[in-house]
């Protein structure tokens, strides 16, 4: 019986897939062959949404931009055995986009069924946490310190510090928290691993709580992501169902519990106080530090929180050893790092590479270039609080101390991207309005400043006293970035510095 692939991603459902997978079981029927129509992640090659592989004995093979009319017209061409179609692009593995990437986090991603966990096993899931089970917690969380781990939420911050923390907290409670409110625009990554691959998230969790000694998780996801949490859903129970989580992990005797939670949308619940006080059933607010989540968290009790990507590169790190890790990426940036690829690209989409990649080669290698086919103008790196890099400043390497030397950050490794027709005051001006609809208001530099910043873009732009409310755009700047209590108020100055730094004549128009 042949295989079928077609992606459940909300990706390619958005443009037809259910209606293509739906179509390709009513041919087969009609014709009277026989098909097992599997309903996979996204391979990341979003340009080519909905992508249909089928398995042929020189492997799967990919058929681009389906829609329901090409159905029958794929049968007629003989697709079921890698037929030659105009949409064929021929075995899926080979396509170079695909093939040149270092797969660690994703490595599953889009070749199994993402609520079938013996699927999961036969790609080398669970491998990690057996191993996690028989070093101990101690030996595990070095593990993952030595591999070179850091959050993959923004800061960077190392999470084998973090998790170590955690483990030499004493108290009667412990738990762990899962940051899946991902916000960023142009970020994609959380959600395509929920949807397309959620038990290396539940195994990266669970690692982390037999590690640590927490006996209860949360994932705090998004209500704008249906799919993925419906997916996540699915995934837990299969989890339970077998023993994964539960009073008896694995027949260890450990006990983890995880659960779902769904916010109401709130960008600033990205920040990890304001998420664990929504888990509270609080308003999400930016809490003081000290003292740190780590040591009081959730409920006042010692949390580890760590980011999607962060907690599902630890099921591969347990797997094949913190070396093979570390092997990835560049001096203290280790690993790999997803990056998302959007905005005005011929080719949008999930590049997993190691640290060290320039940003001229997402963009042109793997992006193409703009989708208007117009010079790209701009690229901004690590979601709307992120820098904007010029088209000749690309060959910046994307890791944490280059990004940090260049004035950028890596961010989430959200990348969007900007043709010769954006106007990049005007961009100024989103960075702090958004900074104004999603600061908790907590504090006065990001709720006030963000305001004022809105006011006196707009009086630059009219050209009202422009000379001097540059220079109060730049003293404003500056007092957030210094007085902001979190992240949200203190990394907005970012995108408007980089375009009053690298693109001064939209100011003056």
């Amino acid at each position: 019986m042949t295989r079928v692939y077609v992606p459940r991603d909300s990706a390619a459902r958005s443009i037809g897939a259910d209606e293509v997978a739906v179509a390709i079981l009513t041919e087969a029927a009609v014709r009277g062959i026989d098909i097992e129509l599997v309903r996979n992640g996204s391979r990341g090659m979003l340009w080519c949404e909905p992508l249909v592989e089928v398995v042929t004995e020189d492997g799967r093979v990919g058929y681009g931009s389906v829609s329901a009319d090409h159905v029958a017209d794929l049968f007629d061409a003989g697709f079921l055995t890698g037929g030659e179609h105009s949409s064929r692009l021929g075995v899926v593995d080979d396509i170079a986009w695909l093939k040149d990437q270092q797969r660690v986090t994703f490595a599953r991603m889009g070749i199994i069924d993402p609520v079938n966990l013996d699927d999961y096993q036969a790609h080398g899931g669970l491998r990690g946490l057996r191993r996690a089970l028989e070093l101990g917690p101690e030996a595990t969380v070095e593990e993952v310190l030595t591999s070179g781990l850091r959050g993959r939420g923004g800061a960077g911050f190392p999470a084998g510090i973090k998790w170590r923390t955690v483990m030499q907290a004493q108290a009667d409670q412990k738990y762990i928290a899962c940051n899946a409110d991902e916000g960023d625009s142009g970020t994609f990554a959380d959600r395509m691993l929920m949807e397309g691959d959620p038990f290396t998230l539940i195994e990266g969790m669970t690692i982390a709580g037999v590690s640590t000694g927490a006996t209860v998780g949360y994932i705090y996801s998004r209500s704008e992501y249906p799919d993925a949490n419906n997916t996540v859903r699915e995934a837990l129970a299969v989890a339970y169902e077998r023993g994964v989580l539960g009073s008896d992990v694995l027949g260890s005797g450990k006990t983890f519990d995880l659960r779902l939670r769904v916010g109401a949308g709130a960008y600033i619940c990205g920040e990890e106080t304001a998420m664990i006080d929504s888990l509270e059933g609080l308003r999400g607010m930016v809490r003081a530090k000290p003292p740190i989540p780590a040591l009081e968290g959730l409920f006042g009790k010692p949390t580890l929180v760590n980011n999607v990507m962060t907690l599902g590169s630890v099921p591969a790190i347990l797997a094949d050893g913190s070396a093979a890790y570390q092997s990835y990426g560049t001096e203290r940036s280790r690993g790999t790092q997803i990056f998302q690829i959007a905005g005005n690209v011929a080719r949008g989409g999930i590049v997993e590479t190691g640290f060290g990649v320039s940003l001229a080669e997402l963009v042109e290698t793997y992006g193409g270039g703009t989708r208007s086919g117009l010079p790209v103008r701009a690229v901004q790196v690590g979601g709307p609080l992120g820098a904007y890099f010029p088209a000749d400043k690309l060959d910046v390497s994307l890791d944490y101390e280059s990004m940090i030397a260049a004035g950028g950050m890596v961010g989430h490794g959200g990348i969007v991207i900007f043709d010769k027709t954006v106007d990049m005051s005007l961009q100024a001006r989103f960075a702090m309005e958004f900074c104004s609809k999603e600061s908790c208001g907590k504090c006065t530099p990001c709720r006030i400043g963000s305001t004022r910043g809105v006011e006196t873009i707009d009086k630059i732009r009219e050209g009202v006293d422009r000379a001097n409310n540059l220079v109060l755009l730049n003293d404003l700047c500056e007092l957030m970035t210094d007085g902001s209590l979190c992240a949200m108020g203190g990394l907005t100055p970012m995108p408007v510095q980089s375009a009053l730094r690298h693109f001064p004549e939209d100011f003056q128009r």
